[in-house]
């Protein structure tokens, strides 16, 4: 029989509430019933002196169950739940450890005194999803620390430690030791004193923290931070009503605020966006018999940018990794990089010296693959070059052992070619990580037809070992995000031939909420890079003289970007900052017209839907081919690797909500101006629309009727 998630048990008048809803003791329907029930039991008793709330495992309530998201609103039984605690006739201690978030933290709100554990950390991260705090969080976090430092707290949305916590006046112990024991402790002073409820929501909002100027400055903060989004401003004014309202009236109207938020496209995107990375390691019609294979050691070929990147990864996983470079000074090269990384993250804070010398100690370096021969998986980050890469697993099918996960790091070249030179084409895929792979978290993991299901399944938990999130797809050119990109790329590059500065481009997609503009990341990549890639492929492309043809023309006047000191922008020595260049913008007007390209004007709705509509129909296209396995699977490529904004829920969502029919109408404008070549809409989109579907149906991961039949035709 299942263990109850909360339980009752009596110690010295102390009532005992403990709660086990694994993993991370989600605040669900179930927790939320158990605990009404075991206050209404305790109540009933009239026996305890006082009660203890804690939670089995390594959390306390880590927040509020994100399925519900989607479902009725569900405020009213948190504010009822925190109410039932609060009113409650004998002292209630929250103990509190782990990562205390959201209503987790709101529930302990209620309590009347709260206890930490010297590591638990603690936040209200809600307007990251576009909500607000709904469960009391607007009203009695004011009452204890003051407006101010309430909106302070919110509008971070980041995790403060357990000594902030205490400093600002929300907790009032950070105990050693086991955390219960301690908290029976502190309820025995409790009762040794005769402690008496301290209700949260009895106490008065200090009205110095809530001066007109205070507020004023939180909205100017709220629309600096989080410009084009709503929940930041609306968490301000419910924050600020707890000055004005008493209590009761102040959950009411937070409870509206909540409810409004949720409902706006800013929460759904959002929500869609972390529910969508979650089920991206769920993969449909994979067999379920095999099992992953283990990983106890890892092999990186190629100690460059990205082959230090990953070597840290599997360092910081507590897997031994061995770097192989046949050229000693570049494996020297990449070993001092890694040393340095590693005392950038010591001296950020992020690491101890110990903790530095262990991960290093798990890093070792050679000249030759013949040390790769104990390795469970070998990654291969060369230059993009398929001789190369082809030489390269041509010795590593003869070195690593049998059963062990060969893959390859490219996102241009043809995998099946590389893993026909193995003999073992079943052990071969792709693991195409982002840089800087030891930073982000996207990885696309990239199947052949003979990559064997256990190689899937145990690229997907590598993946979740070194703290990615996967994403499967089929393995050609460009795979989801590099594919989609081009068209994105294309329009950027020609929009600057006719004569908008590449400030202009990227400044309207910043604008818009991308995290950089395109042509500041050529900078920052290299325009060598795309110009490679471009060459290498020429037959895959268009045949349209003006394509890509931006970065050529700065490549052949030495313009590298970031690396050379300019690009597409001026870059000072050891400086990031995009500074304009008068001599680049004439660089480009004379491409432009020695290419024929007429000039024009250039409005910011125009950049943004240039950019966006072919990035967008070649989702479409992805979807329709089967190289994506879901719409959201997209979305996930997109907001983790590219800088598409998570409130804008990725380019499929974006496209739900603007509207199929406005996504399709928005590539057959510009077809009329530009012509079909690069403007012919995917098919999948045009059949959606035909048959009727728009941003109010069904969810596109929900159409598959859809994508059959366009399969079986």
């Amino acid at each position: 029989m299942n263990a109850p998630l909360v339980s009752l048990e009596d110690i010295d008048s102390i009532a005992v509430i403990g709660v086990d809803n694994p993993p991370v003791n989600t605040i669900d329907a179930r927790v939320r019933r158990g605990l009404s029930e075991a206050i209404a039991t305790l109540s009933e008793r009239k026996t305890p002196r006082a009660a203890i709330l804690h939670c089995v495992g390594n959390t306390f309530f880590s927040g509020a169950d994100i399925g519900e998201f989607s479902g009725p609103p569900r405020e009213a039984e948190y504010r009822q739940l925190c109410e039932r605690l609060e009113r409650c006739s004998f002292p209630i201690v929250a103990a509190m450890h782990g990562t205390v978030l959201g209503g987790g933290l709101e529930i302990a709100l209620a309590c009347h005194y709260r206890i930490a554990a010297p590591d638990a950390r603690f936040g209200m991260p809600e307007i990251t999803l576009g909500v607000i705090p709904g469960a009391g969080g607007t009203q009695r976090m004011p009452r204890l620390i003051g407006v101010e430092k309430t909106l302070e707290l919110v509008l971070s949305a980041a995790p403060v430690a357990a000594h902030t916590g205490m400093s600002l006046g929300f907790i009032d112990a950070i105990v050693e030791g086991e955390l219960r024991a301690a908290a029976i402790e502190y309820a025995r002073g409790l009762i040794a004193r005769d402690a008496v409820p301290r209700r949260t929501g009895d106490r008065c909002v200090d009205p110095a923290s809530a001066t007109p100027e205070i507020i004023a400055r939180a909205k100017a903060q709220a629309i600096e931070r989080y410009p084009h989004r709503k929940a930041a401003l609306i968490a301000v004014e419910a924050i600020a009503a707890a000055a004005r309202l008493p209590l009761q009236d102040g959950l009411e109207y937070e409870e509206k605020l909540a409810n409004q938020s949720k409902a706006s496209i800013e929460c759904r995107a959002a929500v869609h966006v972390l529910l969508a990375e979650r089920a991206t390691r769920k993969i449909p019609g994979l067999p379920a018999g095999p099992v992953p294979r283990p990983l106890a050691r890892a092999g990186i070929v190629g100690s460059g940018t990205m082959g230090i990147g990953i070597a840290i990864c599997f360092a910081n996983a507590g897997v031994p990794v061995t770097v192989v470079n046949p050229r000693t000074e570049g494996l020297r090269r990449g070993l001092a990089a890694i040393e340095g990384a590693f005392e950038s993250m010591m001296k950020r804070g992020r690491l101890t010296a110990a903790d530095k010398a262990k991960r290093l100690a798990l890093i070792t370096g050679s000249v030759h693959c013949a040390d790769l021969s104990d390795a469970d998986i070998v990654i291969e980050t060369v230059v993009e070059d398929l001789i190369v890469k082809k030489s390269i697993f041509r010795e590593l099918a003869q070195v690593a052992r049998p059963g062990a996960l060969l893959a390859t790091n490219t996102s241009s070249l043809d995998i099946d070619r590389i893993a026909a030179e193995t003999g073992r084409r079943e052990d071969v895929i792709g693991l195409h990580f982002f840089a800087p792979a030891n930073v982000m978290p996207l990885l696309e993991v990239a199947r052949t037809e003979s990559t064997s299901p256990t190689a899937i399944r145990t690229a997907i938990e590598t993946a979740k070992l070194l703290r990615k999130t996967p994403v499967l797809t089929r393995a050609s050119f460009g795979f989801i995000g590099n594919r989609m990109m081009e068209g994105y790329a294309r329009e950027a590059q020609l929009m600057v031939l006719e004569g908008a500065t590449p400030r202009q481009v990227d400044a309207a997609m910043e604008n818009w909420g991308m995290a950089m503009g395109i042509l500041g990341v050529f900078d920052m990549a290299g325009i060598d890079v795309g110009v490679s890639v471009h060459k290498a492929n020429a037959e895959k492309y268009p045949r349209d003289p003006t394509y890509h043809q931006a970065d050529v023309a700065l490549y052949s006047a030495g313009r590298l970007g970031q690396k050379s000191g300019k690009g597409y922008y001026r870059y000072l020595p050891g400086d990031r900052t995009r500074h304009d260049d008068p001599e680049a913008l004439e660089i480009l007007r004379a491409a432009g017209a020695r290419l024929g390209v007429q000039r024009r004007t250039h409005t910011d709705e125009e950049i943004v839907e240039r950019c966006l509509f072919p990035l967008i129909s070649e989702g479409f296209r992805i979807l329709e081919e089967g190289i994506a396995l879901r719409a959201a699977d997209i979305d996930v490529v997109w907001t983790s690797g590219y800088g598409f904004p998570r409130w804008r829920g990725g380019p499929m969502f974006y496209a739900e909500t603007l509207g199929l029919e406005a996504t399709l109408q928005g590539m057959l404008k510009y077809r009329a101006q530009f012509g079909p070549m690069h403007w012919q809409p995917a098919p999948l989109l045009e059949w959606l629309v035909a048959e009727g579907y728009s941003a109010t149906t069904e969810p596109l991961d929900r159409r598959s009727h859809a994508l059959t039949h366009l399969t079986e035709e």
